[in-house]
């Protein structure tokens, strides 16, 4: 997401994490970003007040402490403002779904919002992800399996499907 298509922002917070600081930047209705520093995609500084207290980063916080020491964490309790296309926000909450220590094609996000013939508008749209993590877009692998794109880096997308113990295909 590029800073000009940011919402306004109500606060934003490092966090750290065991592949590399995240920095979480919250609206009034909810979690709007969280990227790995490095990240494709970055949309760097941010014109937002720090405030690791704002109770969308203290809840997204919260469960990252949790996702880290293996638990099985949904992050339903953690409200999201997903900037995106229509398209985008319906590829990224079909990612939502994809259970943890589940796996899925590109092919099946595509065909799971409707559009089976926009595998590439799909996989763009993947790495768009505004909210790393959370929206698990690293449970998508390539055709038989392959480990391929992620803005976080393919090391990162590695670590998080073993620490999930996600079968790949």
């Amino acid at each position: 997401m590029s800073k000009k298509h940011l919402p306004s922002l109500a606060a934003q917070a490092r966090i750290a994490t065991p592949l590399g600081d995240l920095t979480a930047a919250t609206t009034d209705a909810g979690l709007a970003g969280l990227w790995f520093d490095g990240q494709a995609h970055h949309p760097g500084a941010l014109d937002a007040p720090v405030d690791a207290a704002h109770p969308h980063i203290a809840r997204a916080r919260a469960g990252l402490e949790r996702y880290w020491r293996g638990e099985a964490v949904r992050f339903d309790d953690v409200p999201l403002d997903l900037q995106g296309t229509p398209f985008q926000r319906a590829v990224w909450q079909a990612l939502r779904r994809i259970a943890r220590g589940g796996t899925c094609s590109y092919s099946d996000i595509a065909a799971a919002i409707g559009a089976p013939a926009a595998v590439r508008a799909a996989g763009a749209a993947i790495g768009r992800n505004p909210v790393s993590v959370i929206v698990p877009c690293h449970r998508v692998l390539g055709r038989y399996g392959a480990l391929t794109g992620y803005a976080g880096g393919l090391e990162r997308k590695q670590s998080l499907l073993q620490l999930e113990h996600a079968a790949r295909r």
